[in-house]
């Protein structure tokens, strides 16, 4: 492949100098009891989609989801869509949007007549966005640009031996060009706390690791959970050591430059160590990684344009706002579920290609993702997300969304 740092293809630009691969409108709700109403105003519309919170009482860490999810490089307008009668105000997050220089929109449901009336508002709405976004500014991207996150779920033994590896690999190549890649499940790298720590580019790091550990080990300690689950059993895993080795392969070689949390962006290139365990609190709020979608969300909130979604047992998922693209390192996984896989890495196990040669693959993929290439999920319709309640103590991203 050519020069990697030479690499172009055009992306949108943003009014705060960040660029993306897609140029959608997002529909927030601030409560479940929107979520039908902002569900249906996206329905049928292309390039519209949906995130929201369900709890009537915010909750710092899922607001500073939302703000992040809004204003971000594949974000283009937003209109955000409430009930009336919750703590999250829609009007707020419109009010932060518009500050970042989209396009921004609010209102309550109660307001409005009701769901029907609501539906076609938002829908009038989005139609003034989508055409007022089509305007937006085109420039040269590179992989210096370029956030990829990455998660695994529903492993198995191949995941460690192919699926995460090939991924590692990558994230060596999007580093070295000068992107960013972005880790994540502490939870998952029990026992490998001297290999984290090694990998930390200076003192303070190594630190900040270290203590990353502890926090995520005495959290499992708890509530009891060591993210080992029935299926990763029986997909040929032994232990929650075992599942680190692999859960570990998918950062690579390159130094970790620091920790972000769930919203913070990374202050400069590299490879960042993603922290959502849950800080300590007297009402042990919160569950790490409830399920892969929230972890998935996570990765999207501190900027990752593509997030990478290692598994070997095969998934069916997708997310709002960035392509995921699925990859696999079991063989079989790949060819009885290739209408939801995106990437067989499961070619190194059969001896067809070296992990080089696979990673390679990998890449061009991302590449032609990131050129507007659709990916298996984004096809599908495939949109999850999940954005629980969870206590984590850090500075928001906004004064809050309280009325």
């Amino acid at each position: 492949m050519e020069n990697l740092s030479a690499i172009q293809w055009e992306g949108y630009l943003r009014p705060d100098g960040r660029k993306g691969i897609r140029n959608i409108v997002l529909v927030v709700y601030t409560v479940e009891c929107a979520s039908f109403v902002a569900h249906n105003i996206a329905f049928g519309e292309e390039d519209v989609h949906v995130v929201g919170f369900p709890g009537c009482y915010d909750n710092a860490y899922a607001i500073r989801i939302l703000l992040a999810l809004a204003r971000h490089p594949n974000v283009g307008a937003v209109l955000a869509v409430g009930l009336g009668c919750e703590y999250t105000q829609p009007a707020r997050i419109a009010e932060v949007v518009r500050e970042s220089g989209r396009p921004a929109e609010s209102y309550f449901i109660q307001d409005n007549g009701g769901t029907t009336s609501s539906i076609d508002k938002g829908k009038e709405i989005i139609r003034r966005f989508k055409a007022e976004i089509a305007d937006t500014p085109r420039v040269p991207m590179g992989l210096a640009d370029l956030v990829v996150g990455s998660e695994c779920g529903g492993s198995d033994a191949t995941s460690g031996l192919a699926g995460n590896p090939v991924v590692g690999r990558f994230f060596d190549r999007l580093v070295d060009a000068g992107g960013t890649a972005v880790f994540e499940e502490v939870v998952e790298l029990m026992g490998l706390k001297p290999e984290l720590q090694a990998r930390g580019c200076n003192e303070e790091v190594r630190e900040a690791l270290g203590h990353t550990y502890e926090k995520a080990r005495h959290y499992c300690q708890e509530v009891n959970q060591w993210s080992a689950s029935p299926g990763n059993f029986a997909g040929g895993l032994s232990t929650i050591e075992e599942k680190s080795l692999g859960a570990y392969a998918k950062s690579g070689t390159r130094p970790i430059q620091g920790i972000i949390r769930v919203s913070e962006q990374p202050s400069r290139p590299g490879l960042w160590l993603l922290d959502s365990v849950p800080d300590p609190h007297f009402m042990q709020f919160g569950s790490t990684n409830p399920n892969d979608s929230e972890g998935i969300i996570d990765l999207i909130s501190v900027g990752s344009h593509i997030v990478l979604f290692v598994t070997g047992r095969g998934s069916v998922i997708g997310s709002p706002v960035a392509p995921l693209i699925k990859v696999t390192g079991n063989n079989r996984t790949y060819h009885k579920m290739m209408e939801d896989m995106d990437f067989n890495a499961g070619r190194i196990l059969e001896g067809e290609q070296t992990l080089e040669e696979n990673a390679m693959d990998l890449l061009q993929l991302v590449l032609d993702t990131a050129r507007g290439q659709l990916t298996k999920p984004e096809k599908l319709g495939h949109r999850e997300f999940f954005i629980p309640y969870k206590y984590q103590d850090t500075p928001s991203l906004s004064s809050g969304c309280r009325a």
